[in-house]
């Protein structure tokens, strides 16, 4: 099992110098990964203080030279698939092939979506986030390529240089578990970094609940013909260094590659102080 850190992207982390710090201290601590929030307002009436998700993983990509980067997650539908394919691809040469891009929906939908005029039907945002991620991929093999969705074109294009990693920048996929349209989606791809019960207060999952999860994920692969593939499943909460074995060695044991460490929500999720401690304590000893 790897062990990553999860912050937004605001508050006390939108500071490219701060973020950088809580990058370093996580490479020192020992951690694998530091993911990051990808918002553009969040809740807009909080009015919070908000940084480009890939300026901060450029500071932290300049910070370190181990710890793989990452956004939990980036909503892909809201975004220009070339655009996106660019931005990932130079930070993942950067950083010497250290990149992962989650993906996903996004939310709040109202807030993040219909504030700036775009549409927030599930139906309309899901189809745009698997011809997005289509065209992610087919733009990162650098051969020619010609797409024509419903909601993505790419015409007779070549995009180069290539990500360092391949086939591609691995690609874990968010949602809520127990809905299964995105963890279905999910099989298709790299990864899956859904959010489970008690994603505000960060408790660890259940683990008959990770046990289904796990068991519904490879049964999609198999049907995939994906089983012999790599594939991560993250899982995270808040974990007490002492108590790790009882909270995440279960998880290890069930499949689960990657334990994601969360902060709750609450009055200190934007503050930097708190994680910190919780990063120098070092990933849980299992």
């Amino acid at each position: 099992m790897q062990f990553s850190v999860d912050v937004p992207n605001f508050g006390e982390f939108a500071d490219p110098e701060a973020f950088a710090e809580v990058a370093r201290r996580a490479e020192d601590a020992g951690w694998d990964g530091l993911l990051v929030w990808d918002h553009i307002v969040e809740q807009k009436d909080l009015r919070r203080v908000i940084a480009d998700p890939w300026i901060l993983l450029t500071a932290a990509a300049l910070s370190t030279s181990r710890i793989r980067l990452g956004t939990a997650i980036t909503p892909v539908a809201r975004r220009r698939p070339a655009k996106l394919a660019r931005e990932v691809t130079t930070l993942d040469r950067l950083t010497g092939g250290r990149m992962i891009l989650g993906a996903g929906l996004g939310a709040p939908l109202d807030d993040e979506y219909a504030t700036f005029g775009d549409t927030t039907d599930l139906r309309e945002l899901a189809e745009r986030l698997d011809e997005g991620l289509h065209a992610l991929a087919r733009l990162w093999s650098g051969e020619r390529v010609t797409f024509r969705g419903n909601q993505v074109t790419l015409d007779d294009v070549a995009f180069l240089p290539t990500p360092v990693q391949r086939p591609r920048v691995p690609i874990w996929i968010g949602g809520v578990w127990p809905r299964k349209a995105p963890m279905r989606r999910a099989a298709r791809w790299d990864g899956a970094i859904p959010v489970m019960d008690g994603m505000e207060s960060a408790r660890p999952p259940d683990v008959n609940e990770v046990r289904e999860l796990v068991r519904f994920l490879r049964s999609c692969r198999a049907a995939y013909g994906l089983a012999d593939e790599p594939f991560d499943i993250v899982v995270g909460g808040a974990s007490a260094p002492t108590a790790a074995r009882d909270e995440v060695g279960p998880l290890a044991d069930l499949g689960v590659t990657w334990w994601d460490e969360r902060m709750p929500w609450g009055d200190d999720l934007d503050r930097i102080e708190p994680i910190l401690r919780r990063i120098d304590a070092g990933p849980p000893r299992l």
